[in-house]
């Protein structure tokens, strides 16, 4: 099954905007120029699965992508001046038009990593030296490091079905502090998910219109939850602008409504550049809750993320801010895999960090990844 294209409808029904513009020095009258609006339509799985490159009827306008985002993308190749002095390798966190943007070598394997000691607290003052990384256990060369405050691309994914009614107005808010508590720059989208799922506001960081985008609740039907996470990553992958990227994900039960099963998804998510998954299971009424415990767990751990399960709805707020510090702290460190990228396949990932003055510490970062094309082939059999 191929991965959906969660590139944004167009709005085929729109109406044109206008714009006149007298000629100062003949006089003349300069033709009227005509242009679409983008189209904000809903974002349902039909759409995405069988117009994959064709833009979807709509029936709501919206700004433009440019207007939402509040900044441009950044093309990986710069100008000549600057390519000449860097290394083709070497990785580089810069600021253009207000967003920063890690550059780096086709070649190279980023991974964003979380350190933690023994007590379960957050370790920042680690050097490029006190790390280890390991593809299927053989040591691999850090050709770049770093471990600053970088903006993300980040899908906020809310169930939206029928038991999610009389949690949506807490859950909200904690996505809502989750923004706020996170880097000013970073670009977020909302999806709401039951048996469908819903693209309700693409890339912004304006807090009002994520607010109008979680408030659309409609609970009803079931949960989606595989889905929806699939065609997230994948609107992630083709049209964010920043290199890191994070779906957080809130939900009260087991995936019951999806064509994909947790195995595809997890490989679909498994992509070389793909994304951390943080997950919120409020499972207490839940018919299963230990396979959807453990669903969300396997999602979070492959791909470097964490799974929660808090006892009451008070503390999913709590945790939405824990997860932004998590956010934040985190290392950047790439490498140049010793195993050909056209040799294809699954690599494993293992990174070990030891330090002086420190005890035993853990690294959380993605359990592995497809070189190549190969994520999209693995999920698709």
């Amino acid at each position: 099954m191929p991965g959906p294209d969660i590139t944004r409808p167009k709005n085929k029904g729109a109406g044109h905007f206008v714009f006149l513009r007298w000629a100062l020095w003949g006089g003349a009258l300069v033709a009227a120029l005509a242009q679409p609006v983008a189209g904000d339509s809903l974002w349902k799985p039909s759409q995405v699965r069988t117009e994959l490159a064709q833009p979807a009827a709509s029936s709501q306008p919206a700004t433009s992508k440019e207007s939402q985002s509040g900044t441009t993308a950044t093309a990986p190749e710069n100008s000549s001046r600057e390519s000449s002095q860097q290394q083709p390798s070497q990785q580089q966190n810069t600021q253009d038009n207000g967003t920063f943007v890690i550059r780096k070598d086709v070649d190279e394997v980023l991974l964003h990593a979380t350190v933690v000691d023994d007590k379960e607290r957050i370790v920042t003052n680690l050097s490029k030296s006190d790390f280890a990384v390991f593809e299927d256990g053989k040591p691999q060369t850090i050709i770049s490091f770093h471990h600053e405050d970088i903006p993300v691309s980040m899908g906020i994914l809310i169930d939206n079905s029928g038991s999610m009614r009389e949690k949506r107005a807490k859950v909200n808010q904690a996505a809502l502090n989750l923004v706020r508590s996170s880097n000013p720059q970073d670009e977020v989208f909302v999806v709401n998910f039951n048996d469908e799922y819903y693209l309700d506001q693409d890339f912004t960081n304006d807090l009002l219109k994520l607010k109008e985008a979680l408030e659309k609740i409609d609970a009803k039907g079931g949960t989606a939850l595989y889905e929806a996470v699939v065609a997230s990553a994948d609107h992630l992958k083709r049209d964010s602008k920043l290199e890191r990227k994070v779906l957080f994900v809130v939900t009260d039960g087991e995936d019951n409504a999806s064509r994909e099963t947790l195995e595809q998804a997890v490989k679909q998510l498994q992509d070389e550049n793909g994304p951390s998954v943080y997950a919120i299971g409020i499972l207490g009424d839940e018919e299963h809750p230990k396979r959807a415990r453990r669903a969300l767990e396997i999602i979070a751990q492959r791909t470097g993320g964490l799974a929660f399960f808090p006892k009451t709805l008070d503390e999913v707020d709590e945790i939405s801010r824990q997860v932004a510090h998590d956010i934040r702290n985190q290392y950047t460190i790439g490498y140049k895999s010793t195993n050909p990228r056209s040799t294809g396949g699954f690599r494993q990932i293992r990174v070990e960090a030891k330090a002086k003055g420190h005890g035993k510490m853990s690294v959380r970062t993605k359990s592995g990844y497809y070189a190549g094309t190969q994520a999209g082939a693995a999920g698709n059999k």
